[in-house]
């Protein structure tokens, strides 16, 4: 028994310094955040190296101006946000936002990730949020910037109660905690960035916490172009490089795409051991970026012109179907997880989509399958990432905007808390059978309008399956002559 004594007393001693909150504990060295204080006299970026998204600078030049010159907003009676809330998705600038803001304010701006609160003892996150918070008051006026909010920010209602969900809720009701007790004149910003603000706690966004959301939307043309100008500066350009061309056939990147595309251009004029970065780089690069890498199969005869005629049928189709987006280029030379590609560009950015068009887009996306079945009688596996495109136009067009007569002007998208957290969908198994029937009803109708012109168009498709399995790759306009097409508006409009 004093043997079981002494040991208990060892043991409790030992766990009292464990527990100890001082600069020896453990748990209280635990307890400090791990924040990034970032150097405001030699800021590593600025607003000058953030491009194309000009009103979100402008919201955030805002934020910065009012820390330098609070007076200037204080005496109209007005108080700055107490948080700024960036939306977007991933790769679009929401971090490269925050680096500049800490170059521009010229304030203490303390960087985390919302990851680095959690811990597998309870309680240690919110002891972190407190000393960051602490430390900021304590440097006032100060920006703290909270990446990857989501991590710690989900609801609380719908949360599943398992693993680490405690520590998650009590780090979460810190924060909303901390935020709440601000001064108005404290000086304290809190910006905080996340690609899944749909599943975040509806505490953290309502006024006097998260006051201002900022949407941080992919560039359109114009801001592609300032974009690629930021990451070409220190790269020598051959004067047959177009960025505001190459900004056209890059629609849909963001700019860590871009970026991404500057560097692989870069890098494939040096494997050439050329001075100079030339047109051809960048479409090696684009390729390589869109696709992937090239790979070097032994594909046989018959292969190579399935692929063939399979491709030749998108670009035709591209070039047939009203509307449709031009085609530029189309290869059969087998890339990442493709056998061959065609690549359409848009003329202008397209913000708003007409039912005519989008169903282009799927008549346009079965046109390999539409030829496969149209000159051999059968279909291959070769169509399967083009039924994915297809099924997911065709279902969007349905339960989300509204374009089937059957279903109706309504709209049965489900929200990201719904597909995270599993809630009930918000239809009935009626309705589901409706979708699915009206799904299938677009894809049968686009595929036989598909059918029809490859059909009636079966030597332009031939010229051009031949001249690909000649040349491997054709340009805008070698696809052109090989399908007898030399004007495409005029010819759209006579088929």
């Amino acid at each position: 028994m004093l043997l079981l004594v002494l040991l208990f007393v060892f043991i409790s001693r030992r766990m009292s310094a464990l527990r100890g909150g001082g600069a020896g504990g453990i748990l209280g060295r635990f307890g400090q955040s791990g924040a990034r204080l970032y150097d405001a006299e030699r800021p590593a970026t600025t607003f000058a190296d953030v491009a194309g998204i000009d009103e979100v600078k402008a919201e955030l030049l805002e934020v910065v101006d009012f820390l330098k010159e609070p007076a200037k907003y204080e005496r109209l009676g007005g108080t700055v946000p107490k948080g700024v809330l960036l939306i977007g998705a991933p790769g679009t600038g929401k971090t490269l936002l925050a680096r500049a803001v800490a170059g521009e304010a010229g304030v203490p701006f303390f960087s985390i990730s919302a990851s680095e609160f959690i811990e597998a003892i309870v309680g240690v996150g919110a002891s972190r949020v407190r000393d960051l918070f602490n430390k900021a008051r304590a440097a006032a006026p100060a920006i703290i910037f909270i990446d990857e909010m989501d991590a710690v920010g989900r609801s609380r209602s719908a949360a599943l109660r398992m693993g680490s969900n405690d520590e998650q809720e009590q780090t979460l009701n810190q924060i909303l905690t901390e935020m709440d007790g601000f001064d108005p004149h404290e000086g304290v910003i809190v910006l905080a960035a996340t690609n899944r603000a749909d599943v975040l706690d509806p505490a953290l966004l309502r006024p006097g916490r998260f006051d201002r959301r900022i949407q941080v939307h992919s560039p359109d043309r114009r801001g592609r172009l300032a974009i690629l100008l930021i990451h070409t500066r220190n790269i020598p350009l051959d004067s047959s490089v177009d960025l505001n061309e190459i900004a056209a056939q890059s629609a849909g990147m963001v700019g860590a795409d871009l970026r991404n595309l500057a560097n692989e251009a870069a890098l494939s004029a040096a494997r050439r051991g050329a001075s100079l970065v030339t047109l051809t780089d960048f479409t090696i690069a684009l390729e390589k970026v869109e696709l992937g890498s090239e790979r070097k199969l032994t594909l046989t005869a018959l292969d190579r012109e399935r692929i063939a005629y399979h491709e030749s049928g998108h670009a035709l189709l591209g070039l047939l179907l009203p509307g449709a987006d031009p085609v530029s280029r189309v290869s059969i030379i087998p890339r990442g997880q493709s056998l061959g590609a065609t690549t359409q560009t848009p003329v202008d950015d397209r913000f708003n989509y007409g039912e005519d068009y989008l169903r282009g887009r799927i008549t346009g996306a079965l046109g390999g399958r539409a030829a496969e079945q149209l000159i051999y009688g059968v279909v291959s596996t070769g169509a399967e990432a083009d039924l994915r495109t297809v099924t997911s136009i065709a279902r969007e067009m349905v339960v989300r905007w509204g374009m089937s007569p059957v279903v109706g002007a309504l709209n049965y998208s489900e929200d990201g808390a719904a597909m995270v957290f599993g809630t009930q969908r918000p239809y009935s198994d009626a309705t589901a059978q409706l979708i699915d029937a009206e799904v299938k009803r677009i894809s049968d109708e686009c595929l036989a309008q598909a059918v029809e012109l490859l059909h009636d168009n079966r030597s332009r498709l031939d010229g051009l399956a031949h001249a690909l399995l000649e040349h491997d790759t054709l340009t805008a306009d070698e696809i052109l002559r090989a399908a007898d097409l030399p004007q495409p508006v005029a010819v759209t409009a006579g088929a």
